[in-house]
């Protein structure tokens, strides 16, 4: 493979969001680029807030969406660095975070993709085996094909 070949667009989609879930999928993803050569591009969405406070009832607090984007850039390295420190053989990883709901930037991003790679999400050993809703609607809607890695804590707090 030439590097003009790895430039041009092999790459995963993971969504990262810091949980284990979605670190499982780093790990996962990160395994799968080494095998093909591929990029990794770790995505984290974030959305504003969906009620705003008022001081007095009369004047809402000035929006908190850039520092909200900043916590998640800061969240989604910090995560990213942490997964790829664990691999012997580097892999190229992109971060990119959005704004807008989950399934939505995972699904744009996924465009070109050879794989879109998501965690799922459980409350417990009977809903720990359902997935959550945006690993369901990406199955639904992806682009390309779509891999949902389990949580691995999850089987360890079922009785």
């Amino acid at each position: 493979m030439t590097d003009q070949t790895y430039l041009e667009g092999r790459y995963i989609v993971v969504g990262v969001d810091s949980s284990h879930g979605s670190r499982a999928a780093l790990r996962w993803a990160l395994g799968q680029a080494r095998l093909t050569g591929a990029t990794i591009e770790a995505v984290a969405a974030w959305q504003q807030p969906a009620t705003y406070e008022y001081s007095y009832g009369a004047v809402p607090y000035p929006s908190p969406g850039d520092s909200i984007a900043a916590v998640t850039e800061k969240v989604l390295t910090e995560t990213v660095a942490d997964v790829v420190g664990t691999g012997d053989q580097p892999v190229d990883v992109r971060i990119k975070v959005a704004h807008g709901p989950a399934a939505q930037i995972l699904l744009e991003a996924a465009a070109g993709a050879e794989l879109l790679v998501v965690g799922s999400r459980g409350h417990g050993a009977f809903a720990g085996m359902l997935l959550g809703s945006v690993s369901q609607h990406c199955i639904q809607h992806a682009p390309c094909p779509v891999i949902v890695i389990p949580d691995a804590d999850q089987s360890k707090t079922a009785p």
